[in-house]
């Protein structure tokens, strides 16, 4: 990646200026919320008291980060002027979706740290674990993706090289929220997210008319296809849309980052903090996805190939300096809010779920020694983060492939909050067999052909109404949910069996979906049994206070 000769590059103290600016007002913030003797709950969910100001500025900005711009930008450079739209329109309603979910996450489970946590309670051990470990992939991706894009911006709007940028930015990022955690981390997100919306109002527009403005449309419609043109495009649907749609569903419900905020609001305030979230950030992502757009009208090829790209390059070429270092601030920020919030997911994983619950055991959990696990999870993190990143990996892909992944999860948590019957060996097997099948369907580890296509396509179809059920099962109960799950199901299937297989991203995040749905629906059927709630909120809680840590209650069989 080779920044010479490209136009608007920013000076190299500047760029040194602008980041000092940056970090050293997160830090300083971090600072001015420090304690001498730091409390191991606040340094996981701070102390689950956040008000809805900031509660809704840190859920929007850890739901914006560079690298869903990024990809928002690709979804439009690569499908036209309905990728954007795709893109941002089904993250934004799955931010919607999440609360009716997290509100019963948090009544049965007030106190809690992760949903890995929850279902140590709820489970035992090994589903514990294949939350948390998905989470710690999960996480370690998100990072290096937004290390990556952090890259891709120092080495396109400055004279310093990628590496050099990724190991300043993971360096900023670790300073700030390294002492204080999710404390740190949900209150700079408050000043990042006002600097990425002011920013994003202010820059879309000026490069839109820049680089021609409405009779861009017209002078561009060579470079573009008609499908690419058309905001109902289909082949934007079946590429990006709807394995989006699967994708992101996950993400929600799965997503340590999103569950570290929903266990950190104050419960009564819930719903407005999602529904803040949701609208900030559907109109910020398609805006920005827009560049991608101008930038297929233009006929723009991406600096080296490489889509990531895309808008710093856009910015560089159609920006003045003052605007050139906004748009600077606003990437920064947005990459920033949300590696801390992995750092800060990561941290308490390793906090509650491996020390806390599997090494010392609550009873015997010291919280000191749970603060040395969180901030040296941190700094290990950071450099996987740096090791990953000098790779430069597709954004989008990375995004859709965890986010696919996690679909083998959905049901059985979401299940496990709600039926009591769910059993630990529904919710492992169910989760083991999705990802068994998810493998090969995503890497085309198999020919698609013959009965191995047709079976594709059934358990696909199947998957679509799984999906489609459990978005309207939160707001609506179960009945809707089954009607609508097995309409969607029958609606799909005459169109569906035979071409599916060839939409492989779709396929297999479809695939995710029904495999675990299927599996865990049999075995939770055989069992008699029904969980008690409430004790689960009697086997989590605090570290800090000896007074709240359970003495009854240990958690179930884990051969159960």
């Amino acid at each position: 990646m080779s920044p010479e000769g490209i136009p608007g590059q920013l000076s190299a103290p500047l760029i040194i200026a602008l980041l000092v600016l940056f970090y050293g007002g997160t830090l300083f913030i971090s600072f001015t919320i420090s304690r001498k003797k730091e409390n191991a709950d606040d340094y996981m969910t701070a102390g689950s008291k956040i008000g809805f100001g900031v509660s809704a500025a840190s859920m929007t900005a850890t739901w914006i980060w560079a690298s869903s711009m990024y990809a928002s930008a690709t979804a439009g450079y690569t499908y036209g002027v309905s990728g954007p739209i795709h893109y941002g329109l089904w993250g934004a309603l799955m931010i919607l979706f999440i609360y009716p979910f997290g509100r019963r996450i948090r009544k049965v489970a007030p106190r809690a740290h992760t949903l890995a946590e929850v279902m140590y309670a709820r489970h035992g051990r090994s589903s514990q674990l294949m939350l948390a470990g998905s989470n710690v992939l999960g996480s370690v991706i998100s990072l290096t993706s937004n290390f990556i894009a952090g890259g891709a911006l120092v080495a396109m709007l400055s004279p310093f090289s990628f590496q050099q940028g990724i190991v300043t930015i993971a360096g900023g990022v670790l300073l700030y929220t390294l002492w204080s955690g999710f404390r740190a981390s949900v209150l700079t997100d408050f000043t990042q997210v006002m600097a990425m919306l002011g920013a994003v109002v202010v820059i879309i527009p000026v490069v839109f008319f820049a680089a021609g403005g409405p009779e861009l449309f017209t002078a561009g419609a060579a470079n573009v296809t008609p499908q690419q043109q058309s905001f109902f495009s289909s082949d934007a649907f079946l590429n990006q849309g709807a394995p989006y749609i699967a994708a992101v569903l996950a993400y929600a419900i799965g997503n340590q980052t999103i569950a570290q905020r929903l266990f950190a609001v104050r419960e009564d305030l819930i719903k407005p903090t999602f529904v803040t979230a949701t609208v900030g950030y559907g109109a910020t992502i398609i805006g920005i996805g827009m560049l991608g757009v101008i930038a297929l009208y233009l006929g723009i090829e991406p600096t080296g190939g490489d889509v990531n790209n895309l808008i710093p390059q856009l910015a560089a070429t159609y920006l003045g300096p003052v605007l050139l270092a906004v748009f600077f601030i606003m990437i920064i920020g947005a990459l920033s809010s949300t590696a801390d919030s992995d750092l800060s997911a990561l941290s308490s994983i390793m906090m509650a779920d491996v020390y806390g619950q599997n090494v010392a055991g609550r009873k015997k959990a010291d919280p000191r020694t749970m603060l040395l696990v969180g901030r040296v999870t941190m700094i290990v993190a950071t450099g996987a983060g740096l090791y990953f990143a000098s790779g430069q990996l597709n954004i989008l892909d990375l995004l859709v492939f965890v986010g696919a992944l996690w679909g083998a999860l959905v049901f059985p948590v979401i299940a496990s909050f709600y039926w009591g019957r769910v059993t630990n060996v529904a919710f492992t097997a169910a989760t083991l067999s999705a990802i068994a099948l998810f493998v090969p369907v995503r890497f085309e580890l198999v020919p698609m052909t013959g009965p191995i296509g047709l079976l594709v396509d059934v358990l696909a179809v199947i998957g679509v109404g799984v999906v489609l059920g459990l978005m309207c099962f939160g707001f609506f109960g179960t009945r809707v949910a089954l009607v609508v799950g097995v309409l969607a199901t029958v609606v799909v299937a005459p169109f569906g069996i035979g071409f599916l297989h060839d939409y492989t991203v779709l396929s297999a995040s479809l695939v995710a979906y029904s495999v675990s749905t299927l599996v865990c629906v049999a075995l939770t059927l055989r069992n008699r049994e029904s969980f008690d709630f409430s004790l689960i909120a009697r086997r989590t809680g605090e570290f800090d206070e000896d007074d709240d840590v359970p003495t009854a209650d240990p958690v179930p069989n884990p051969t159960r």
